[in-house]
């Protein structure tokens, strides 16, 4: 590490930041699919960010500094089935230039299905649809041996009905990567943008800003790499409080919700923070994963009836030319989505 790739890839990183986090920190945003979970292996892991450098194309959405030579000429494609009829995915392709950089480009779609218009009388008059969709233009390069940064450019529709929105966004990432002890360090500030055109006239809502740190490492003497991430930084309290829970303790006389110790509380809102994720490694085409996400399961379990809700799991195969990944990820007892993600090197096809 020298000090002009240190300086270069924190000023890349955290110039804007800081006011742009103040001032999306509210719970309520728009375009919120872009948050959502689109790889398999993500999704297998426990969210929706990795911090793996290994030429895996499907990262490059949430991590743009993974852009780099190793996914040049790829392409990965992703489906997921998620509740009811809502389904969403995304293509990606990617090329490289020996002096500017390596390039992907993305198309990230969602489908809310039809809808039937109805009035508060019940009566109903014929259907309509509600999608989203973004056109992401991403760019990598690596600083050095060791820093690698990028950055995701996004214009964004939504379209619910008769109501459009038009938005603006960008990503920004840095890595550092060191393959002697193979860790990697990522940190992401994504959706840092506006509405150009909101749904109401003179009403803009802010985008669905995430900051996330994410550490990986492959061990040395074992078939395996763990993953931690840290999400949402720029907020620290994270915490819905339902006044309908059970578990919410209540003061008899007061009827005022009785609160936790001083360090039940940090830790709490600590580990709404965190999600741990492994893969295990036991032959060169096949992977093995496993993935828990804290804050899933305190918002979306239900009292004494937990079962696996904040815990997912994937597999890996890697098939002629192929690697296809497929996850499941317990959001709630109602079910569990189905990720599906497919990438080849175009190059070893043609």
């Amino acid at each position: 590490m020298n000090l002009k790739s240190t300086f270069t890839i924190s000023i890349f990183l955290f110039l804007f930041i800081g006011p742009l986090a103040k001032a999306q920190t509210n719970g309520v945003s728009v375009y919120k699919f872009l948050n959502l979970t689109s790889s398999a292996r993500a999704a297998a892991l426990g969210g929706n960010f990795m911090a793996i450098k290994d030429g895996d194309l499907s990262q490059v959405l949430f991590n743009p500094s993974a852009i780099s030579k190793e996914t040049d000429n790829k392409l990965a494609l992703s489906f997921v089935d998620y509740y009811s009829d809502i389904s969403y995915g995304y293509a990606s392709y990617a090329n490289s230039f020996e002096k500017i950089g390596s390039y992907a480009a993305t198309i990230q779609y969602i489908s809310y299905g039809n809808f039937v218009y109805a009035d508060q009388n019940g009566q109903t008059g014929g259907n309509f649809t509600a999608s989203e969709l973004a056109m992401v233009f991403g760019w990598g390069r690596e600083l050095d041996s060791l820093f690698s940064i990028g950055a995701n450019l996004k214009m964004i529709y939504s379209g619910y009905e008769d109501y459009t929105s038009y938005g603006l966004a960008v990503d920004i990432a840095g890595s550092y990567i060191n393959p002697e002890h193979n860790l990697t360090v990522s940190l992401t500030a994504r959706n840092i943008g506006t509405q150009l055109k909101p749904f109401v006239s003179r009403n803009i809502e802010s985008l669905p800003l995430e900051i996330n740190l994410g550490v990986t490492q492959k061990l040395k003497h074992l078939p395996f790499r763990y993953s931690i991430i840290l999400t949402n930084l720029h907020k620290w309290d994270l915490t819905y409080y339902d006044p309908n829970d059970p578990n919410n303790k209540v003061d008899p006389f007061t009827g005022e919700p009785q609160k936790k110790d001083a360090f039940e509380t940090f830790l709490d809102k600590a580990m709404r923070h965190v999600v741990i994720g492994g893969e295990l490694l036991p032959t060169k085409n096949l992977s093995l994963r496993i993935g828990y996400n804290y804050q899933r399961r305190q918002e979306l379990g239900i009292y004494n009836k937990m079962g696996t809700v904040g815990f997912s799991w994937g597999i890996g195969l890697r098939i002629s030319k192929f690697q296809l990944d497929y996850s499941r990820a317990t959001y709630h007892l109602n079910g569990s989505p189905n990720y599906i993600t497919i990438s080849t090197k175009l190059s070893d096809l043609f």
